[in-house]
Parts: C-alpha cells; structure tokens; sequence
C-alpha cells in the first residue's frame, strides 16, 4: 500500500470562526486582495473585521463561474495593488478564482503556460502569494484542493490549473455562512458534496484515509441535506453539510472522481448550467449506469461492495444494498427539484460533442469502470 495524502497548510472549522480571520490574514501582509462572488456586499462583516488590524483592501467581485480572462484581469489588478495576502470568499467560483490570482501573481508567463487540457501545462515555480480560503456554500470544497477550475470561453470548456503548491495556507470554514443559502443553492451545493464524498470512495485510487473522511461524510450528509434544504435555519444540518463539503474537498485532492464530474467540466464550459446543478442532475444516472455495467463486465470489483456501503451510510440501514442506496438518491434529487439540463440548452444534437470531451477528462479516469460512448450517451439523454 502507497498514498499520499495532502491538504492546506491549516483548516479552522467551526460557528464563529470567520471571527479569526483578520489577526491570522495580518501575519501574511498588510495589503489584502478580496475576491468574491457576484454580491461584493456579503462580504462587509469580512472587511470591516480586516479593517480593524489597519490593513489595505481591495475587492474583486465576479459574477458567475470565473474564466480565463477573469482571473488573468484578476492578477493584473492584484499586481497594481500590491497585493501581499489573498482571500477568497465566497462560493466556489469566487475560491478558485482566488487560487488562480495567488498562484498567477507570483509565476510570470501566460496563464495558457499552466493551464492543462487547452494550455502547456507547466508546473508552477515559485510558491503562489498567501492565499486563504473562506467558503459561504457547503458544496465545492474547493477550500482545501489544489487546483483552480476556470472555463475557457474560446475553447467552450472547464479546464484546471493544478499545482501542489497552490493549497490555500489557511481555510476557515464557518457553517453559519451559510444559513442564508436559499433552499435551491443549498441542493445543488449539496448534491456536490455528496457526489465528492460518493465518487472517491468508489474510485480505484481511495485510499484507508480518504475513506475513512467518506464515510463520515455520507452519513453526515444522508441524516442532514434534505434537513437543510426544507430547514435552512438548523444549524446542526448546516455544520453537517459544511463538513461533508469540507470532507469532499479533502477526498478529491487526495484520491480520484468519477464520471458525474468527467461530464460536469466539458457540460459547464458549453452551458450556463452551475456546477452544482450539473452534479445533482447526473449522480443518480452515473451511479445507476455503473451498477448496470459493474454488474455486466466486473462483478469482482470492490466498488460494488463499495456501493453497498455508501447505501448503508446515506439510508442508516445495516442491511442496505446498492439499489436502495441508488433509490434513496433518486428520491432525494427529486424531493430537491433538480431541474434537467436542458433549461440550461443541453440538447440531443450536443451528445456527441459532450461524450467526446468528457471522454478526455481526467475525473472520468477515477470511474470504477470504462462507461462506453452508448453508455454515456444514454446517461445524458436521461438527463435533458
């Protein structure tokens, strides 16, 4: 047995902990470079703690998923200011852009020199500026992975720049940041979470110490997200979710996905269709399309007594097998009202194209088996 496990230099979880933020933020520099989502406004509490320790601040506010060019115009902000700390609050799109700035502020050259997939996908050099993470959804985990995720609108795609060295120095993880989600963004991000907590699990590359954060995870989450959704001010449910998104982040740096974000990277850089949404819509097709085939070509692979596990977890039955846990999934997306994908554009006459990208990326390596092109296909057409 061989692993590696890796995370950012220092997670605080916790009620309150946003709290600690400025004392920590002011030992990594005196001038703070603030990216955030669409609503710059969430994020006064934040600037006004920062404020008390006589630090400099600049926002850069994005809205929707970042791209390429946003974080590149991100950096070039970054670098007129001065910027000696970074700090990503936000939902996903606004931590990843955040990695991106720290990371490009400190590496000279194109962004296409590190980008993979579409660009030459050089390491980073030199170590990205401070960077700390402060997510407001419970979902991505993008808090503690090690790569940023920004589409390319010219190329019409989700593409990674991913380096070691980008783990975040410090994540503060505070559940009350996400008592005001509204319910439909708290089942999107929460179907997220279940899915990166689900696919490392069943991956070939999991390992005794990302399971063991899975497994805490699936429970956490099959006890909590429906809670949280129609009881968006129990706050036991939203320090659930804000663990299991948590533990996802933790899983996925650390093992591999699988086919729901193989699909989620090329359906995102064709569609406005958040990544959240994308997920909740696939996981229960993905899972039932590799029962399907785990039970057709591989009937001795451990992900089917895997399967059994997670449905074990998320039903609390010791006696659960997979087609309960996938039953369970299905009711629960249903309960949550995922919309299909095709209010987001996605049509039958894109399958082809979305099979061929999604064929190529490296989260669909982590499947528990090859899905074939008919198999694919015939998950998106039971998505649309």
């Amino acid at each position: 047995m061989r692993f590696e496990f890796a995370t950012a230099t220092r997670i605080i979880f916790g009620a309150g902990t946003i709290k600690e933020v400025a004392a920590i933020a002011a030992g990594f520099g005196r001038r703070a470079f603030v990216v955030t989502g669409s609503n710059p406004d969430r994020a006064v509490p934040l600037l006004a703690q920062l404020e008390t320790t006589k630090m400099q601040i600049t926002t850069y506010a994005i809205a929707g998923e970042p791209t390429t060019s946003i974080a590149y115009a991100g950096v070039t902000q970054a670098r007129k200011f001065d910027a000696q700390v970074i700090i990503g609050y936000g939902g996903g799109s606004a931590l990843d852009a955040g990695k991106a700035i720290a990371a490009l502020l400190t590496n000279e050259g194109d962004i296409y020199d590190y980008l993979e997939v579409i660009g030459r996908g050089r390491p980073l050099i030199d170590p990205p500026a401070p960077y700390i993470a402060i997510p407001t959804t419970a979902g991505t985990g993008a808090e503690v992975t090690r790569n940023a995720v920004l589409k390319s609108t010219e190329h019409q795609v989700k593409v990674s720049l991913r380096s070691p060295l980008m783990l975040p120095r410090l994540a503060i993880v505070d559940p009350e940041l996400t008592d005001s989600l509204p319910p439909a963004v708290t089942a999107s991000t929460g179907l997220d979470a279940l899915t990166q907590v689900m696919e490392p699990f069943v991956s070939g590359m999991a390992n005794p110490l990302t399971d063991a954060i899975c497994r805490e995870g699936l429970w956490r989450v099959g006890r909590s997200l429906r809670q949280a959704y129609e009881r968006g001010d129990d706050a036991g449910a939203r320090e659930d979710m804000a663990l299991t998104s948590l533990f996802g982040g933790l899983a996925l740096a650390n093992a591999k996905l699988g086919a729901v974000h193989g699909f989620a990277g090329p359906i995102g850089g064709m569609f406005p269709a958040p990544h959240g949404v994308i997920c909740a819509r696939l996981l229960p097709l993905v899972m039932e399309a590799n029962l399907r085939a785990l039970h057709a070509r591989s009937t001795a692979s451990p992900a089917l007594a895997r399967y059994d596990e997670v449905a074990q977890l998320l039903t609390g039955d010791r006696d659960a097998q997979a087609a309960d846990g996938l039953a369970w999934v299905q009711e629960l997306c249903q309960a949550l009202a995922i919309p299909p994908l095709s209010e987001y554009g996605l049509t039958v006459g894109d399958f082809p194209e979305v099979v061929a990208k999604s064929s190529k990326a490296s989260s669909m390596k982590g499947n528990p088996i090859v899905l074939s092109e008919a198999e694919l296909t015939d998950i998106l057409a039971q998505a649309v």
